[in-house]
């Protein structure tokens, strides 16, 4: 566990304080956030209708079309997202606009006053702030991102009006089990009695274990491919559902696994009945969501102008093996002969790096290796062994600044790179910062 710092130095001085209360060891469990929300009053009980969304890969994502369509619909909202890429405010929206110093500072101040010296995670603790924060700021809907699992997640204390479950993959499986099953299983945690659970497209059998969770849970289960579903067709998004049918724009973010992101967004917008939704409100969302680092395209700044007039840099925080096989299919059609296809790569220790290379294999040139400034990060030599490993070529570097002149050294003008940055949201945020292109 990384500590979060900020540059106004009395938040800098809230948040270490946060992270001195961080146990030595975790055990998963909610006892902790219950007895810090009891103090603080119980905010989470006095939210606005909440969304609920969980997943390996793909939840925020969706969490930026729901957010995108509520917005579209004339009403305000809060959203609880992590982790953050360059500035802590980021995991918090209220009303729309990430929160102020201020107001960040009251909340964290008043969640440690009431949690004393009690043992509670960073993540816990930030979730009382953002409960607390929420409820203390009027809003018509909040938009709530599960950190890790769902059964056992600080934010699975919410009381939702609809909760929805994006791609599967294996990830943290010393929290959350070795086998895809197991990972379903702990992500259908968030289903609640009578409130409806959405879920994307899976394999018959990890749907079947959301299934079993979710009727012990007593929730009504809306499934893909039966009781709703979406196609993209003639240049067209269309959606389906006991509803009726619906045409929508093609996202404006980038990648085939957008439109399932997008997709499970409308179903659960139009599942849930606190907050009725139109239809050109849904049509919107598809052009209004932003999501930062998820295969977005850096048309700016010092990064770019190292490589060659025409050449194109991308952007993507994925770090498992199922991100990158989406990732890599979104580059499906890319020209190797017409334009090398680089990757520039740094991952956390703890990330599976063999498999996050082997779906680039025999669509990437070359590989370069980076650490992550700040982190526990993957050597940049043992990531090379690992891409070697895959089939891929490639050599270790400094930094990114150093990869991209390497890159630019070797480059045929005539043929300028693709390069993609990718492998950690920490390394996503640390070229947004040193690009000058912090979220707003």
């Amino acid at each position: 566990m990384e500590a979060a710092r900020s540059d106004n130095p009395v938040l800098d001085a809230l948040l270490a304080a946060a992270f001195r209360l961080h146990p030595a060891t975790i055990d998963l469990g909610l006892a902790r956030l219950e007895r810090l929300l009891v103090r603080l009053g119980n905010p989470h009980l006095r939210l606005p209708p909440v969304f609920h969304v969980a997943g390996t890969n793909g939840k925020g994502s969706t969490c930026a079309f729901l957010r995108a369509g509520l917005e579209a619909s004339g009403r305000q909202v809060h959203v609880y997202t992590s982790p953050h890429l360059v500035r802590f405010n980021e995991r918090f929206r209220l009303n729309g606009a990430l929160i102020d110093d201020a107001t960040l500072i009251t909340t964290l101040r008043d969640v440690l006053d009431a949690n004393g010296t009690a043992p509670v995670t960073f993540f816990e603790l930030t979730t009382a702030a953002a409960f607390l924060a929420f409820a203390r700021t009027a809003a018509d809907a909040c938009v709530i991102e599960v950190g890790m699992g769902g059964r056992l997640d600080a934010t699975n204390l919410v009381v939702p009006v609809v909760t929805g479950i994006a791609a599967l993959g294996l990830d943290h499986q010393q929290w959350l089990g070795n086998s895809i099953l197991d990972i379903a299983g702990e992500k259908a945690g968030i289903a609640k009695r009578g409130v409806p659970l959405v879920l994307s497209r899976y394999p018959k059998a990890v749907t079947a274990r959301i299934a079993e969770v979710a009727g012990l849970a007593g929730a009504r289960l809306t499934i893909r491919g039966d009781d709703w579903d979406a196609a993209l067709y003639e240049g067209a998004l269309h959606f389906r559902d006991a509803g009726g049918k619906l045409t929508l724009p093609l996202p404006r973010l980038t990648g085939a696994h957008q439109l399932d992101n997008a997709a499970l967004a409308v179903a659960m917008l139009r599942a849930q009945r606190d907050l009725p939704m139109p239809d050109a409100a849904l049509r919107a969302a598809m052009g209004w969501a932003e999501w930062p680092a998820r295969l977005q395209r850096i048309e700016r700044g010092p990064y770019l102008a190292r490589l060659p007039a025409g050449s194109e840099i991308w952007l993507d925080g994925g770090h498992n093996p199922a991100a990158a096989r989406v990732i890599a299919d979104a580059f499906r059609g890319h020209p190797l002969a017409d334009r090398p296809f680089h990757l520039v790569v740094g991952m956390l220790d703890t990330k599976d790096a063999g498999g996050f290379f082997k779906p680039f294999a025999g669509r990437a040139t070359a590989v370069y290796t980076v650490p992550i400034p700040g982190h526990a990060s993957h050597p940049p030599e043992v990531l090379i062994a690992r891409a070697r490993e895959a089939g891929l070529p490639g050599i270790a570097a400094a930094d990114v600044g150093e990869a991209l002149t390497a890159i630019a050294r070797g480059a045929d003008r005539a043929r300028p790179p693709t390069v993609l940055i990718t492998g950690s949201l920490h390394l996503a945020g640390a070229v947004l910062a040193a690009n000058g292109q912090p979220p707003a």
